[in-house]
């Protein structure tokens, strides 16, 4: 049985058309089973209509989580959430984050998309990259599940570096879904 996953959304979607193209040829063994989205004006929105899959426009934390349990979900990802989402005991590690930057550099409250870019660059650094980590009950602050280093290069712009790091979320996102899925379908030890 492949793993019931949740989106959770507020932009374009390419996060998530990525994860459901690859769910869609058999890489990546989960079941989308909703796409939950912060806007209804969202690109994501009309994805998930072309895709076939259930959308739920909800920004308020309880509207979030009624939806996600209503829909069963094992797993949920976030791709490009920007409201806050501090899940509830019942899904405590189940919720994944892809940050632009190698946490705990470069994290926190309004350290998203360009912005971390830019403040990568000023701040000199040789190395960026992304990191998938669990959603805790602060901003970019949960353990980290997986990384991919990016290295900056002296012609960076700020969208050059964000183009760069966003091929390596496009490889690393789905490999740490898939390997955290294996290990909520592990059998118990024994």
């Amino acid at each position: 049985m492949p793993v019931r996953l949740a989106i959770l959304l507020s932009g374009s979607g390419s996060t998530y058309a990525n994860l459901a193209e690859r769910a869609a040829a058999g890489t990546l063994p989960v079941e989308i089973v909703v796409v939950i989205s912060s806007r209804a004006e969202a690109g994501g929105v009309s994805l998930a209509q072309r895709y076939g899959q259930p959308c739920v426009v909800a920004s308020r934390a309880e509207e979030v989580t009624a939806a996600l349990l209503a829909h069963r979900v094992d797993l949920v990802a976030m791709c490009g959430w920007m409201r806050f989402y501090d899940p509830p005991a019942v899904l405590a590690g189940r919720v994944l984050n892809i940050h632009p930057s190698l946490l705990p550099a470069f994290g926190g409250k309004g350290m998203y998309g360009i912005h971390v870019h830019r403040a990568v660059l000023a701040a000199g650094v040789a190395e960026t990259g992304c990191t998938v980590h669990l959603v805790t009950g602060d901003y970019d602050s949960g353990p980290v599940v997986g990384q991919r280093r990016v290295p900056v290069l002296a012609a960076d712009t700020a969208e050059s570096l964000q183009t760069r790091v966003q091929a390596a979320e496009r490889e690393l996102y789905p490999e740490a879904i898939a390997k955290f899925s294996a290990s909520l379908q592990a059998p118990p030890a024994t």
